[in-house]
Parts: structure tokens; C-alpha cells; sequence
């Protein structure tokens, strides 16, 4: 059934601020500290939650040549922006179908097992990345594998591994490094790739020809190494769609978890868990603002959270509030990790 004309939608009552000067500069930090490789990004799962159609461009103009998704969906949104050739899909060709789209497309696949390989050989093969796990134990062509004729008749450009503990001060870093150095010198290839974000402040030694960052680019610090050098990109606003007051005993919200001891001026702001504003945020979060923080009341709904305004008498109806999205502040809030801080962002939030 053919919907009839619609008139423009009005404008959200989320938005999410992309800062574009900000992502530009973190790649160009973490370009620079690869040192003479050159940085490329991952844009899996939407640019982390971001906006593949917001950050790419921004991240192709900052210099930007090799760009990294997870799913064979995944692709055409980054191909709006770039050529074929710098898009390459983690995941690899699980069906032959797969293996087709990618020589329609001129996208690379990485070649992650034998199997992989078979697939990509009888498509008729071309340019491919080939990942090889070296500790991770997660995706990747086991290190035994690597003479087999089939990685021998691939035409391999990045090769590939990925460090396991990269954030922390482990062994395996090292006994990875070890393991894909020897890698490199039985499978030949046009570029080497070990390094993701954290792996950048590891050094120089771990940088080989293309680095890979992803959470640091969209301002997560994984490591402390790289404190006070990325900066914040995305912050998320949600407008007040009412004010009430309420009287002492009242209760707010699901379970009545919150009980009011005075009267109290509180409002309604359109964020909920499905917007990916878990409830883990409830024990000890706020929204802000100008800089006010508007303490949570009760628990965190599918649409809505309510907020305490004592002390912010100048809230009203329509404003807006922001969500407090330093990514490792966040994290200490929930509970959750910067990745999923990111990722869990929701679909309802205008991209501005």
C-alpha cells in the first residue's frame, strides 16, 4: 500500500551533536602517533553509534584511506562516501553470496579461515585482507594454517591480527607483537595492521603500515596513555516535554522506587532505555543543564526519565537537557564499558 504524501517531519525531541572539529583532530592524534604508519578507522555498528554518514565523510576529509565494518550490511552506507577499495568487511565471506557482493562491489573481504579463503578463490578472488589470530582466539586463521596453498593463492593487501589486551599492561602484548612479526615474514602482503586504539600507545613497534582505531576516535580513552589528547565528540541533548510539582509522598515512576520527602518541581525528558539510556544510569545519574546537574528520580523508562529541577528553576517546557557523554566519566556511572556506552545510542536521536 502506497503511503500517501507526508509532510515533513517535525524536529526530534533527541539529538545528538556530532562535533566534527573534535573527530577530525582525534584521527589526526592518532595518525600521528602511529608514527609512520598511517591510521585508518573503524566505522562498524553506525561509527559506534555515531552516524556512519556523519563521520565518514568527516574522517575521509581529515585524511582517512582505509575504513573497517563488521557485516556485509554495513557497507553500503560507507560506500556513499569512499571508494570500494579502502572498505573492508571484518567478518569475511560466510556464503558465496557474500563472496559475489563483495567482487560486485569492489569491496575487500577478510579472509578469516580456509574456508573463507575457498569462497573468495572461487568468486575469482582479487584484492582481500587476511586476519590471523595470534591470542585472541575470536575470528582469524589459525597460525598452523598459514602455509596451506589456498592463503598462498590469496592476493592479500592488509594482513592482519588483533591485540587481545592492548588496554592494559599485559604479557600478551608483547607474545602477540612476537607472533605477528613472525606472520609477517611467511605470508607476503602490500601492508601489515596490528594496532587498534589502544595498541597505538604501545609504540612504534606496533604500528607496522596501517593502524586501526575505533573507540578513541570517537572520543573513548582506553588507555591512560592517551588522556588529555582525545577529545569528546558526541553529545546527546533530550528536550523536557513537561514540569509538574509534586507533594511529599509522592512516588515517581515504575515500582515507586522514589518516594518525594518535600514538594518538589520535577520534569519529564524524552530519553529512555530504548534511546540507550540504560537503567544502570539510575542509582547515580543526572542530566545537566548549563552546567546544573538535574538529579534522576526514580526508575529509568522506555521513553522518559524524570528529573529533579530544584536547582534549575529556569527549566521549562521545550528546553533541552544534555546527557553527560564523557565517555570515561560516563563508564564510571554505569558501570558500562565506553564501547557500549556508544553503540547502545539510540536510533531516535537526530544527528545535528
Amino acid at each position: 500500500m502506497k503511503l500517501p504524501d507526508l509532510p515533513p517531519e517535525p524536529p526530534r525531541a533527541l539529538r545528538l551533536r556530532l562535533d566534527r572539529d573534535a573527530l577530525a583532530e582525534n584521527w589526526r592524534v592518532l595518525d600521528r602517533l602511529s608514527g609512520g604508519a598511517r591510521a585508518g578507522a573503524a566505522v562498524k555498528a553506525d561509527a559506534y553509534g555515531l552516524g556512519t554518514a556523519e563521520a565518514v565523510p568527516v574522517l575521509q576529509a581529515a585524511g582517512a584511506r582505509d575504513f573497517f565494518v563488521a557485516h556485509w550490511c554495513e557497507a553500503a552506507a560507507v560506500l556513499a562516501h569512499v571508494p570500494a577499495g579502502q572498505v573492508s568487511v571484518l567478518h569475511g565471506p560466510l556464503t558465496a553470496q557474500d563472496a559475489a557482493y563483495a567482487k560486485a562491489t569492489g569491496v575487500k573481504p577478510v579472509i578469516n579461515s580456509l574456508r573463507q579463503a575457498r569462497l573468495w578463490i572461487d568468486a575469482g578472488g582479487g584484492p582481500c585482507d587476511l586476519m590471523v589470530d595470534t591470542g585472541m582466539n575470536r575470528l582469524g586463521l589459525p597460525m598452523d594454517q598459514l602455509g596451506d596453498p589456498l592463503i598462498g593463492a590469496l592476493e592479500i593487501d592488509v594482513l592482519l591480527s588483533h591485540l587481545a589486551s592492548a588496554d592494559e599492561d599485559s604479557a600478551l602484548n608483547e607474545v602477540q607483537l612476537a607472533r605477528f612479526t613472525s606472520v609477517c615474514t611467511q605470508v607476503p602482503s602490500r601492508r601489515r595492521s596490528l594496532a587498534n586504539s589502544a595498541g597505538i600507545s604501545l609504540g612504534g613497534r606496533y604500528a607496522f603500515d596501517l593502524t586501526r582505531p575505533g573507540l578513541a576516535l570517537y572520543g573513548g580513552i582506553p588507555c591512560p596513555a592517551l588522556n588529555g589528547q582525545i577529545r569528546q565528540v558526541g553529545y546527546p541533548q533530550a528536550a523536557i516535554l513537561q514540569t509538574r510539582t509534586i507533594q511529599p509522598g509522592d512516588t515517581v515512576g515504575y515500582n515507586a522506587i522514589f518516594t518525594a520527602e518535600r514538594e518538589m518541581r520535577v520534569g519529564v525528558a524524552s530519553l529512555g532505555y530504548a534511546d540507550g539510556f540504560l537503567r544502570c544510569w539510575g542509582n547515580e545519574g543526572f542530566l545537566l543543564h548549563k552546567g546544573v546537574r538535574l538529579p534522576l528520580l526514580g526508575k529509568i523508562s522506555m521513553d522518559m526519565v524524570v528529573v529533579d529541577l530544584e536547582a534549575a528553576p529556569d527549566v521549562h517546557e521545550g528546553d533541552w537537557a544534555d546527557v553527560p557523554y564523557d565517555l570515561p566519566q560516563a563508564a564510571a556511572i554505569t558501570g558500562l564499558s565506553q564501547y557500549e556506552l556508544l553503540t547502545v545510542i539510540g536510533r531516535r536521536f537526530a544527528r545535528i
